[in-house]
């Protein structure tokens, strides 16, 4: 046996007398031998005996397909690039096939954009979502469209989202909400079928450590000052805000938190409670705040309206000026003389409408029992010849910490 590859073609004469040509030689170790009645068939059978040497010594062998060049080459092309992987060509076959989905349409970002916002419009109809939700994702969006000026949302790819996300070097705070409010719109596209699969799953998300401390607040004295002031300032008409901010732990935004939603119906000075209703809570939940005996004073003096913004925030701005009145300072303030006054955390969490573990890490032990008395005894200068009694009068009752 022999594994040369060369072959040789020779007239030979039959034993009926006639002529013949013999094809002979090794292909792979076997012997070939073959008769054809004419040389260009020997011939033909050579070329193609040498092909298939080559194509062994090359690690080709010959098949009988039905694939065109084209798919044979990609065919090859696959076997390459699975090289070394756990499964057959089929299995990533079936998968492709399963999960894998076409675009339906190549939707503009633009209109995507259009389409989501008002999606969102809608939601805050409903009362599912405030306004600050929906003015952040409309000016986060407004920046993801200045990024992306043109063509469609299936050019919104894990890595050039990563890009956008970490634009001017934010920290990780800013990032991470960047995140939550583009991952919104992209899971919206995708249910819509304009992406094919969520890019934004794959897009980094940073684990931040919570260092927050105490609150901020006033004193009783700041409280005192500060509300002697207000009295006096405008001939009162801050007063009904302000106390209710301060002595109740409303949340005080003027656009959409409760202060802006509160209706002079939901404060019940006969039961002594203010009805917090779900369309007016920030958490969408109903809660009831006891109306403290010093509160029920100032309402009483100074009724509640429901009140103009642009009032109360040009008016603020100036007090901001005198009285160190950061966003919440009123609710830390309230909070923690509250749970000093009543030692319960957990009424002090249904009260203000949060956490007990909130209120305990920001709000225990900020202020002491003498001077939570002495903050929820201010009261008004200017008096009503009605009693200052609310039936429910917190000041009565005693909470289980």
């Amino acid at each position: 046996m022999s594994n040369t590859t060369s072959f040789e073609i020779i007239r030979f004469k039959n034993h009926s007398g006639a002529f013949s040509w013999r094809l002979s030689g090794w292909l792979a170790g076997v012997r070939i031998r073959r008769n054809f009645k004419t040389r260009e068939e020997a011939a033909a059978e050579k070329q193609s005996l040498e092909i298939q040497a080559i194509q062994g010594v090359a690690g080709f062998r010959v098949a009988t397909t039905t694939l065109t060049d084209s798919q044979l080459r990609n065919a090859e092309d696959a076997f390459r690039r699975l090289d070394g992987r756990p499964h057959s060509i089929l299995f990533y076959l079936d998968y492709a096939l399963s999960n894998y989905r076409e675009p339906s349409q190549e939707k503009p970002l633009s209109e995507a954009i259009s389409a989501y916002v008002a999606f969102k419009t809608k939601e805050l109809e409903r009362t599912l979502i405030s306004n600050v939700q929906v003015r952040s994702i409309k000016n986060e969006l407004k920046y993801l469209q200045q990024h992306f000026p043109t063509g469609s949302v299936s050019q919104l790819t894990t890595a050039n989202l990563t890009t956008y996300l970490e634009r001017g070097n934010p920290g990780l705070k800013t990032y991470n909400n960047r995140r939550a409010l583009v991952s919104t719109f992209v899971k919206y596209a995708y249910q819509q079928d304009w992406l094919v699969t969520n890019p934004i799953e794959k897009t980094p998300h940073h684990r931040i450590k919570h260092r927050r401390g105490s609150a901020v607040t006033l004193n009783a004295e700041q409280a005192k000052e500060f509300m002697t002031f207000v009295e006096s300032y405008e001939n009162g008409t801050l007063v009904p805000y302000m106390s209710l901010c301060l002595f109740a732990g409303v949340r005080p935004s003027l656009r959409d938190g409760e202060i802006a939603k509160l209706l002079p119906e939901h404060i019940r000075l006969d039961t002594g409670a203010i009805l917090i209703e779900p369309e007016v809570s920030k958490v969408r939940m109903k809660r009831q705040i006891t109306i403290q005996p010093n509160l029920a004073a100032w309402l009483q003096a100074y009724p509640f309206a429901p009140i103009d913004p642009n009032y109360i925030e040009y008016h603020r701005s100036k007090i901001v000026k005198r009285f160190p009145l950061s966003h919440d300072v009123m609710r830390h303030t309230f909070i923690s003389m509250f749970v000093a006054k009543y030692r319960s955390i957990g009424e002090a969490a249904l009260q203000a409408g949060n956490s007990e573990s909130i209120i305990r890490r920001h709000y225990l032990d900020l202020k002491s029992p003498a001077e939570a008395e002495e903050f929820f005894g201010i009261v008004p200068q200017r008096t009503t010849n009605a009693a200052v009694q609310p039936s429910n009068n917190v000041s009565s009752v005693s909470f289980a910490a």
